[in-house]
């Protein structure tokens, strides 16, 4: 079947046209409202690739999707280090995953095995902000002298209480904050009769954000008279030869190549 009966359609309009409207919304807003913070993270991100660096990515829960995101793919910076544990995804199952996020010790290990450096950025995802590994994660970073780039919802942070124990939550912690714009839990489309709310966006908002961060640190190398380290496609001729000569820049510092 190609494509749905004009029908089916037509039953489905007010469900499709609710999200549209919702995200439409919620890119503009992050668009208009985010720009600063995300010019200061990309000059940091610039600052230590142009130096060699590399720049670290977090994010557990769904959120560890934006790490996932802008590591090893097609249009996307090289010097990606996607700091990736299914035991802290919905890939584990996530009676067991949801514990992890909550277990202090985890980000000790994490950092020591994926071995960031000073002067590096390390950006965090978390649309709650309160869960002990992200917060840990940061305070522990920036005890390493990294630069720490929060993605967050401050709509649902400021409402719930930290379940660090320093009683601090991810955007109190980290060096600059973006706000993904989110309603408090999320799930931002409501129907009459329905006491719950359906559709979340944090995953749509952080993927908007990690790309336009993409984009504004490309732009300052460009500026800078610098070819910036982008991936080819793979599946386009001459693709993989391009990334391999770029990858082995970077041999020894991201995990996985």
């Amino acid at each position: 079947m190609r494509g749905a009966l004009p029908s089916q359609v037509e039953g489905n309009r007010q469900r499709i046209s609710a999200y549209y409207e919702v995200a439409l919304t919620l890119l503009s807003r992050i668009e208009k409202t985010q720009g600063e913070v995300l010019d200061q993270a990309a000059e940091a991100i610039f600052a230590s690739l142009k130096e060699g660096g590399v720049l670290h990515v977090f994010g557990s829960g769904h959120s560890h999707a934006l790490a996932e995101e802008v590591f090893h793919r097609a249009g996307g910076l090289v010097p990606v280090n996607a700091i990736l544990e299914d035991f802290l995804t919905p890939h584990f199952p996530p009676a067991m995953s949801g514990k992890f996020e909550r277990l202090s010790g985890v980000a000790t290990i994490l950092l020591d095995y994926y071995d960031p450096r000073p002067g590096e950025v390390l950006m965090i995802a978390s649309n709650s902000g309160i869960n002990p590994v992200p917060i840990e994660m940061a305070l522990l970073g920036k005890e390493r002298g990294l630069f720490v780039v929060a993605v967050t919802s401050f709509a649902h942070s400021e409402r719930v209480p930290s379940r660090h124990p320093s009683g601090k939550k991810l955007y109190e912690v980290a060096d600059v904050v973006i706000d993904n714009c989110g309603k408090a839990g999320d799930a931002a489309v409501a129907y009459p009769g329905l006491s719950e709310k359906v559709a979340p966006t944090s995953s749509l908002a952080g993927i908007f954000i990690m790309n336009s961060l993409l984009c504004r640190v490309v732009e300052r190398f460009l500026a800078s008279g610098l070819m910036p380290p982008v991936y080819l496609s793979a599946n386009l001729p001459g693709g993989e030869e391009h990334n391999k000569a770029l990858e082995e820049r970077y041999r020894g510092r991201i995990k996985g190549l």
